[in-house]
C-alpha cells in the first residue's frame, strides 16, 4: 500500500518539484554546517548563496573566487585553474564539501566538490 500511496502523491506533480523533493532530502541528511561555527581544518557541507564572484587576473594563475553566505556567515571558495563554471553567478544557491582553510585570515575552501541548487525565478 505504501507503495500505491507513494506514486499516487508523486502523480500530478511537475518534474521540477519532483527534483527540489529529492534535493530537499539530500540537504536534511547531508549534515550541512553554518558557516559561523567552521574552523580551519574542518572537513565538511556548506550551503549558502554566491554573493560575488570574482576572476583572477590573467598573469596570475588562473582561478574562480566565490563568496559564500549562509546568513551566519561567508568564506570564500576558490577553484584553482579555472576562469569561469556554468551555473555559478551571483544569487546562485549551492553546497559545497571540502576542507576548511584560512588564507589572508578569511576562511577558504579550494577546489570543493559541489552541488549546484535550482535557481528561484
Amino acid at each position: 500500500m505504501t507503495g500505491l500511496r507513494t506514486r499516487l502523491s508523486r502523480w500530478g506533480r511537475s518534474q521540477a518539484e519532483l527534483e527540489a523533493e529529492e534535493l530537499l532530502d539530500e540537504l536534511t541528511y547531508a549534515e550541512i554546517a553554518r558557516i559561523a561555527d567552521c574552523k580551519p581544518g574542518d572537513k565538511l557541507r556548506v550551503s549558502g548563496t554566491v554573493r560575488s564572484l570574482t576572476i583572477r587576473p590573467r598573469t596570475a594563475i588562473p582561478a574562480l573566487e566565490v563568496e559564500l553566505y549562509d546568513g551566519s556567515g561567508s568564506l570564500r571558495v576558490l577553484w584553482l585553474g579555472r576562469r569561469r563554471i556554468d551555473g555559478i553567478a551571483p544569487g546562485r544557491k549551492m553546497i559545497i564539501h571540502g576542507r576548511i582553510t584560512t588564507n589572508d585570515r578569511h576562511l577558504t575552501v579550494f577546489n570543493p566538490r559541489y552541488l549546484l541548487l535550482p535557481a528561484t525565478h
